[in-house]
């Protein structure tokens, strides 16, 4: 199969879908790479560095998207990019739909294979190619909170873990996964005073075991979330519903009665945003004021810190990728029911019940196309 592997080119974003050692795994096994010019230069990599992996280096995005049989990327295709897909090519990346219609119309009227790496599932109902972005974004939340917190940017001038006779900052995690127990990591070992919201009780559970009396694990109700939302200097919201715009569980009232200064980091953005008040932002301009609230919605965190995102996505997608590659997608889908999931939209339909939903489309079956 060929492959192609364009340049990231939403807003600071340095990621890239493969790196080299996944392009020599791919090209070890008879594939051919074609790797856009420059694509690997905002984690270290040059085009000798794909060259030397067994790419071969083209000129532009269009003559990547014109030669590749599946397009490996790291965000949604832009606007641009989703006008360069053709029938039957396949795309495999972040997509992202529920909370964008025009994206989502497009990629239908594209006709392309596209498969989400934010809904393939495993065999313990996990999100394997999300779980690492998950946790690179759990894990900025903090530091991202911590710096809007500074009076410089707007907030209370508040330290996170406080020092020797001043309480730390009260932080509220709503959303006890992948993002809500790394912010929480975060958070502890800051110093900060932590609480996580979750309605699994399970999640809460093993909250208790990893951090015991360091993080007060809290079931989460309307009433749990305003009165402690109401109480903290600073708000994580990771809450995620596969495939799903998230939920609005932070209500503007909320928002309008919370400390002046205190501040707001949306993780949830990509699927829309937990808070009512969220907006997406870029790294170039990251936060804005809603009610003297700072709000951090930054819709691909992990950009941030590009090169270790990239390997840790690349460890997870990279098996997936070669399975599509050695079977075709066809046979890749239907033989394998949690890469199935990732199946979003093919041959002009949509294929994910969630999205479907959230934007009263139609839905169709994907095992049922694809058997057609």
């Amino acid at each position: 199969m060929i492959i192609g592997v364009p340049k990231e080119i939403k807003n600071h974003e340095y990621r890239v879908g493969m790196v080299p050692a996944s392009v020599r795994e791919l090209s070890l096994q008879g594939h051919n790479v074609f790797v856009e010019t420059h694509a690997g230069m905002g984690i270290g990599f040059s085009d000798q560095d794909y060259i030397d992996a067994g790419a071969q280096i083209l000129p532009s995005a269009q003559a990547v998207f014109d030669a590749a049989e599946m397009i490996i990327k790291v965000k949604e295709p832009q606007a641009c990019e989703r006008a360069m897909l053709r029938p039957e090519q396949i795309l495999f990346t972040y997509l992202h739909l529920a909370p964008d219609l025009p994206q989502t119309r497009e990629l239908i009227d594209s006709g392309a294979v596209c498969i989400a790496y934010e809904t393939v599932t495993d065999d313990n109902n996990g999100l394997p190619l999300l779980a690492p972005m998950s946790e690179v974004a759990g894990r900025m939340s903090i530091q991202a909170g911590a710096m809007a917190l500074e009076k410089s940017r707007g907030g209370r001038g508040v330290l996170l873990g406080g020092v020797p006779g001043v309480e730390p900052a009260k932080v509220v995690i709503i959303g006890g996964g992948t993002v809500g127990t790394n912010a929480a990591q975060m958070a502890v070992g800051m110093g900060a005073d932590v609480t996580v919201l979750d309605r699994s009780l399970d999640a809460l559970r093993r909250l208790n075991v990893q951090f015991g009396s360091r993080v007060k694990a809290v079931y989460s109700t309307a009433d749990a979330i305003e009165r402690h939302v109401l109480d903290a200097d600073l708000v994580i919201g990771g809450v995620l519903i596969p495939g799903a715009a998230a939920p609005k569980l932070v209500t503007r009232q909320m928002i309008s009665q919370m400390k002046p200064g205190s501040a707001v980091v949306d993780v949830a953005i990509d699927q829309g945003g937990c808070v009512a008040t969220s907006k997406a932002t870029t790294h170039e301009e990251p936060t804005y004021l809603v009610d003297n609230v700072v709000h951090y919605c930054v819709a691909n965190m992990p950009g941030a810190v590009a090169r270790t995102s990239t390997f840790a996505l690349n460890n997870v997608t990279l098996p997936y990728i070669l399975k599509l590659a050695n079977e075709g997608y066809r046979e890749a889908l239907l033989s394998d029911p949690h890469l199935l999931n990732g199946l979003n939209v093919m041959a002009g339909k949509l294929t994910c019940k969630e999205v479907a939903i959230a934007h009263q489309l139609l839905y169709a079956d994907p095992s049922a196309l694809l058997a057609s």
